[in-house]
């Protein structure tokens, strides 16, 4: 397995078959979702998320990803930093975005806000050639025994040739519309399609492909005003993504009773995600774990994700302002 998956991670970055990291606490990572997310807490904000994908697979995918976002009165909108950092097969390849996002909130009405948010970002590839395995290397009865003909082809690659390097800018975009109990957004990251290839490519360019994000939800609450001290909602959300032919449905529900969440979620023929989390005010903690549910069942042991959330308070106030009530993961 450890062979076959080396095997996959060096395809797809001789190809140019690339995918963006995934999360599977959306909001808990919302300016990874979408950038018009910037601000919606008014106050300043810090996110922090750590995904390991196909946990018993060796050299399997750990992403990492910090942001820190608020809301600017005299900019009428909200400013973010965000850090992404992936890799696979145990470091083989590396691919690391530094994105700074503005969001310019519009209060449409009394009860409705629109946000609309640009991004722009520089990202840095690394390949590692020397724990590539390839077809010349094995023998039939033995294995991987020999040493490959085939040599480094990347256009910059450091010391004794083993390791490669690309960098490249790259722009996103996003729109988010909410009132009390209803949100939606669509997000269109790399619309430059940039050039990633981390060889030189006889055949053409490698372009990161376009990605587009839409993602729809309501938080519906029960006991409000009531005689209870805790409020609880239901918060119904559905997240669809593509990315060049490659199609993902996310349908799921979050249940809140005061500072407890839960939440469960479907991805048709892939997995079955189920979170925990909890909300203290300032601080916000969150675990979900994708039951695998594809033919990878046996071997992958699913995926764990970890987020942890600080809300910082600020002395001025964002004015006029009215959050977001889409769930916290």
């Amino acid at each position: 397995m450890k062979k076959i998956l080396t095997l996959l991670i060096a395809l797809a970055s001789l190809n140019g078959f690339s995918q963006d990291p995934e999360f599977t606490q959306f909001y808990a990572n919302p300016i990874y979702l979408n950038p018009a997310m910037a601000g919606t807490h008014g106050c300043p904000r810090i996110n922090m998320n750590y995904r390991n994908q196909w946990a018993n697979i060796s050299g399997a995918f750990v992403t990492n990803s910090a942001s820190y976002d608020q809301f600017v009165n005299v900019l009428q909108g909200g400013v973010a930093l965000s850090i992404t950092n992936d890799m696979a097969g145990k470091n083989t390849l590396n691919w690391t975005s530094v994105n700074l996002a503005y969001s310019y909130h519009l209060q449409v009405t009394r009860k409705f806000t629109l946000l609309f948010g640009a991004q722009a970002g520089w990202n840095q590839k690394f390949l590692d050639w020397s724990k590539l395995t390839f077809g010349d290397q094995i023998d039939p009865r033995r294995g991987f025994i020999y040493q490959t003909g085939d040599l480094p082809r990347g256009i910059f690659w450091g010391d004794g040739g083993n390791w490669g390097t690309k960098g490249f800018f790259d722009l996103s975009a996003g729109i988010v519309g909410y009132s009390e109990n209803f949100y939606f957004g669509f997000a269109a990251k790399h619309l430059n399609t940039p050039e990633e290839s981390l060889i030189l490519n006889p055949d053409g360019q490698s372009n990161l492909p376009m990605r587009f994000t839409g993602h729809v939800g309501a938080n519906i609450e029960f006991g409000k005003g009531s005689q209870y001290a805790n409020v609880t909602s239901i918060s119904p959300n559905v997240i669809y993504t593509y990315q060049d032919g490659f199609m993902q449905l996310n349908v799921g529900t979050y249940i809140k009773y005061g500072a407890f969440t839960a939440g469960a979620w479907w991805r048709p023929r892939d997995a079955f995600i189920l979170s925990i989390g909890i909300d203290a005010g300032a601080f916000r903690f969150g675990y979900s774990y994708d039951i695998t549910i594809s033919e990878l069942t046996n071997a992958s042991g699913g995926s764990h994700e970890l987020s942890l959330g600080f809300n910082l308070s600020c002395k001025d106030k964002p004015k006029r302002f009215r959050t977001i009530s889409c769930p916290s993961f």
